[in-house]
């Protein structure tokens, strides 16, 4: 009886730093999730597809987000489920109550107008549906390429402001007369 009380006064010890650990719901992800590819439909038709290596979801956090500490792709799907749109980036943070994206590292962008954009950080706010960045961002048109620092956009990235632009502009001549 001796022994069987020392064996278990001397395991309680060893057990309290994971039951702490354990404890706080906040630091960990309620949902792990690896090699996910996710598809969204509008009226039965496939619109968005989510492919990530990993999606960690805190909903116990304050606040709740989501994490994709490996990065993104999101793709847009025409009718024809051809790509008219895409979003990568290397890592992206999804905050629930402020419906704000913050993708970082190597993010790219397609556009419906098969503009490509190029920033290492962007955010995206799906309240305010728009698209922002403060950082240099490269724009690359069919005819130009534009570069600046800051940007505005609306959340389909068709109409934008460049803040403080740079980059070399083709002019028609015959446009101008």
């Amino acid at each position: 009886m001796v022994l069987l009380l020392c064996f278990i006064t001397s395991c309680e010890k060893d057990f309290k730093p994971r039951i702490a650990a354990i404890a706080n719901r906040a630091e960990m992800p309620s949902l792990k999730a690896d090699t996910v590819t996710t598809l969204i439909s509008d009226s039965g038709i496939t619109r968005y597809r989510i492919t990530t290596p990993r999606w960690e979801i805190y909903d116990k956090a304050d606040p709740s987000h989501w994490e994709f500490p490996q990065g993104v792709y999101l793709e847009r799907f025409a009718e024809d489920l051809s790509t008219e749109a895409s979003l990568k980036a290397d890592y992206a943070y999804y905050n629930e109550k402020e419906q704000l994206w913050h993708l970082k590292g190597n993010v790219h962008a397609l556009n419906l107008k098969g503009e490509e954009f190029s920033t290492p950080d962007l955010y995206w706010s799906q309240q305010e549906e728009s698209v922002y960045s403060d950082t240099i961002m490269e724009i690359k048109k069919s005819t130009s390429i534009i570069k600046g620092i800051g940007f505005r956009s609306n959340q389909q990235m068709t109409e934008y402001t460049i803040l403080q632009p740079t980059g070399v502009f083709p002019i028609d001549e015959e446009e101008n007369k």
